[in-house]
């Protein structure tokens, strides 16, 4: 979407006009029959509620909205103006008005403010379309510009630096709605260093046969059904002090999951095309800190294999020895993830000795059962390190609820005949996963695992997202450097 910054509105402006209304509180500016209207409408301009009138300005028809913003003294005020724009957006988008304005003259909104507008309306815009070939006109997204009228003083300096992070949720969100014969892990490398290209990025690519010198044993294993090849994708961003050690994360990047031997159920397979969304998250994070040129040091791993079951696929039983040295027996070849990600956990602390760690997985099922679509699992051995990413979610909206770990679930996964199995009993299984990464962590090394089954894709519509990739993540770990490498 195009973002325009204007003075005053004129003669060739929008006739979309969008003023943002706290709840309440309707402006007295307003023609009659626009204000009566929406009284008799009952809008009273709570959070994303809106209202549609036409009347006549400087000899024209103007298609005027107002847009709920909610209680001006709410502490989510930011959140509630960026969700108003989603909405107007959302509702816009394939209207026939090819431009909107919001006139901010009267809003008395803060830069600030102004941008998570800008966010909200940008991201509600997004879709992919590369594959409808019969859409109507009707249907096509028209809504291509919005004019913003009256911003206040730093706005559009400040929306130029923060357009990078809509635009890393938008390359998360393309990654994750690909199909899987699209995006596989040489592809979706591939797809990755275009995007990336002049951003400041280094990237690094290990593939399957440096990696099986490096002993990566697990990762390798889940990917050797597969006709596509694993790789191993590095983005580094030194954006902060010299040689100052960065912080890590890492993402699980299973391009497509049929769960091996141990085959899933066919109803709602498909859907394991968003396997990677912990990967896609990286790289969408990734991409962010560099479009806005974060003063930090920051490295994104993605482990990127996909999971298939030919006749050369790991099988239930096997044991494998992981790049730590710890060996795995393999239960159940649909618990794969963990097997990608702690070989990846590894090579992140022995190659970059990270100040701190985080893994992004689409994990487990379980976590699901636990806490549906409304939070992601956060597990950690670091009560800081959960504060500070439990405070981010909660500034972004990707909300996390953390979940107990210790010894009890712990033993849950010992195996008779190796280091451990890579499954544990039925109940407890997300936790159980988490006990799993964490034995591939060193003694004192701040750890959080972040299980986002339940958040990177949605089945209906959402504030900011239309019906499918939502893009979790990239906000959640973007904030959470600003609040804690750049302060």
């Amino acid at each position: 979407m195009n973002i325009q910054f204007l003075d005053a509105a004129t003669a060739s402006s929008a006739r979309l006009v969008v003023r943002f209304v706290d709840q309440d509180a309707l402006p007295g500016t307003l023609e009659t029959v626009l204000g009566e209207g929406a009284a008799m409408a009952r809008f009273t301009g709570k959070t994303g509620q809106l209202f549609e009138g036409f009347v006549e300005r400087g000899g024209r028809v103007v298609r005027a909205v107002l847009a709920g913003i909610g209680k001006a003294d709410a502490e989510d005020r930011a959140a509630s103006i960026e969700r108003a724009a989603a909405a107007v957006v959302g509702k816009y988008l394939t209207s026939g008005e090819t431009a909107a304005a919001f006139d901010l003259c009267e809003a008395g909104f803060s830069a600030e403010e102004t941008v998570r507008a800008l966010i909200g309306g940008w991201l509600r815009s997004w879709r992919w379309d590369a594959y409808r070939t019969t859409l109507k006109d009707e249907q096509k997204p028209s809504l291509a510009t919005v004019e913003v009228i009256g911003a206040p003083a730093g706005a559009q300096a400040l929306w130029e630096i923060e357009v990078g992070v809509a635009e890393g949720v938008a390359l998360t969100r393309e990654l994750v709605t690909e199909p899987a014969n699209t995006i596989y892990p040489e592809s979706f490398v591939e797809r990755c260093k275009a995007r990336m290209e002049g951003t400041g990025l280094t990237l690094r690519v290990l593939d399957d046969k440096e990696m099986a010198e490096l002993g990566m044993g697990a990762l390798l294993g889940v990917a050797q059904g597969s006709v596509r090849p694993a790789r191993l994708f590095v983005m580094e961003w030194m954006g902060g002090e010299p040689g100052a050690r960065p912080i890590a994360f890492v993402g699980k990047g299973v391009t497509f999951d049929t769960g091996g031997i141990s085959l899933k159920q066919p109803g709602g397979m498909e859907d394991m095309k968003w396997d990677m969304g912990g990967a896609g998250a990286v790289a969408g994070t990734m991409f962010a800190l560099a479009k806005r040129k974060a003063k930090a040091n920051v490295v994104g791993l993605c482990g990127l294999v996909e999971n298939m079951p030919d006749g050369n696929a790991q099988r239930p039983g096997d044991v494998v020895t992981t790049m730590s040295g710890q060996t795995v027996e393999v239960i159940n070849t649909d618990a794969e993830g963990r097997l990608v990600m702690c070989d990846v956990l590894t090579y992140a602390q022995k190659t970059y000795a990270p100040v701190r760690i985080m893994d992004l997985a689409t994990l487990t099922g379980a976590i699901m059962i636990s806490l549906g679509q409304e939070h992601a699992g956060l597990f950690s051995n670091d009560d800081a390190l959960a504060a500070d990413l439990a405070a981010a979610g909660l500034a972004t909206g990707e909300k996390l609820w953390r979940m107990p770990m210790g010894p009890a679930y712990d033993k849950l996964i010992d195996s008779a005949i190796a280091d451990m199995k890579n499954v544990g009993p039925r109940f407890g299984g997300s936790i159980t996963a988490a006990q799993f990464l964490e034995r591939f962590i060193e003694d004192g090394l701040p750890w959080a695992h972040l299980d986002i089954a339940g958040m990177v894709w949605a089945d209906k519509p959402g504030a900011t997202w239309d019906k499918g990739a939502t893009g979790f993540g990239v906000r959640l770990l973007d904030r959470f450097i600003r609040d804690t490498a750049e302060g």
